[in-house]
């Protein structure tokens, strides 16, 4: 196998990168590389660079931080950095990334980017319920277990699997569901004040469509879902 690349748009530091990264290695894959934003772009959806230059910073062997967005990232990490890109990972991002969030996500952006050009992509992320903190080390865990497995499916030509974590507690084994992808609309609700308008909708309680990734995921089961170019 060639090189797996491994992304985020939470920025290189970012705990959920580096936890994606114990999860690739776990699975006992040598030839791994990092080619991470050096800002947090969350929300960027599909943004490219192309007015002025891409800064690159190399921290190690491997390991590159771009001033650019996660897809400039993918372009640069396939078409210069690495000669040989099999498998683009993305991830694991600090929030869910489900239904019509792809849209606006730079975590999944990543991921299609990568399929433009003929690249396998796998994005990665994880709810977050507003009261807890993250434990990385059990999402590492439950990535491993969803790679492996979407490593052995595969994925159809001119698509990618987008993952979504479910916020549990403790050491829980999470289900694992394949579903589509939700179109309902996110929570549409603004506050104005002084003639600015301020988004005041809530993540947790946006509708969920039976057997979606959004009710799935939202049920405390892994969603995850193969996403079509075409």
């Amino acid at each position: 196998m060639g090189v797996i690349v491994i992304t985020n748009d939470d920025g290189i530091d970012g705990a959920g990168l580096w936890a994606l990264r114990d999860a690739v290695v776990g699975l006992g894959y040598p030839n791994w590389a990092i080619a991470a934003p050096l800002s947090q772009y969350s929300g960027c959806g599909h943004q490219t660079t192309t007015d002025r230059p891409i800064r690159v910073e190399q921290r190690a062997e491997n390991i590159y931080g771009i001033a650019g967005t996660p897809a400039d990232c993918a372009r640069l990490a396939i078409g210069y950095l690495f000669p040989q890109v099999d498998l683009l990972v993305s991830g694991i991002n600090d929030g869910g990334n489900m239904g019509v969030d792809i849209y606006t996500s730079g975590t999944v952006a990543a991921v299609r980017e990568a399929v433009f050009h003929g690249v396998s992509g796998i994005a990665f992320s994880h709810y977050k319920l507003q009261d807890r903190v993250m434990d990385w080390q059990w999402a590492s865990g439950v990535v491993r277990r969803v790679l492996s497995e979407l490593l052995r499916r595969g994925c159809p030509k001119h698509s990618y699997w987008n993952v979504n974590l479910p916020h549990l507690g403790g050491s829980a084994e999470p289900p694992i569901s394949f579903c589509p992808v939700s179109i309902d609309p996110l929570p549409n609700e603004f506050v104005a004040v002084d003639g600015a308008y301020y988004y005041t909708g809530k993540y947790e309680l946006r509708q969920r469509s039976p057997n979606t990734d959004v009710a799935e995921c939202l049920s405390g089961k892994v969603a995850i879902s193969c996403i079509s170019l075409t």
